[in-house]
């Protein structure tokens, strides 16, 4: 394995189906990268003194779609389901 770089965070691993492209997409449309917006989305989630959510930019600004699409992907209610099995 590569040692980390002093000036760089440990490689995480998440798995993210196809969005991950469009995700790619969206970020360049706003000048960030897919990295800053999930850092800065964790931030904000954590609760982090200072931290806002990051503006979504329209699908017109990073998508040849025409459309908002209507379907949304639900996040899970907690991270850790099996936390309340836990407590």
């Amino acid at each position: 394995m590569t040692p980390v770089k002093p000036s760089h965070t440990p490689p995480r691993q998440i798995r993210i189906g196809d969005e991950w492209y469009d995700f790619d997409a969206a970020a360049k449309s706003v000048g960030a990268t897919r990295a800053e917006l999930v850092n800065a989305f964790i931030a904000w989630y954590l609760h982090a003194p200072g931290a806002v959510l990051p503006e979504r930019p329209e699908v017109s600004a990073w998508s040849s779609r025409t459309e908002e699409p209507s379907d949304r992907i639900d996040a899970p209610a907690t991270a850790n389901p099996d936390r309340a099995q836990l407590d």
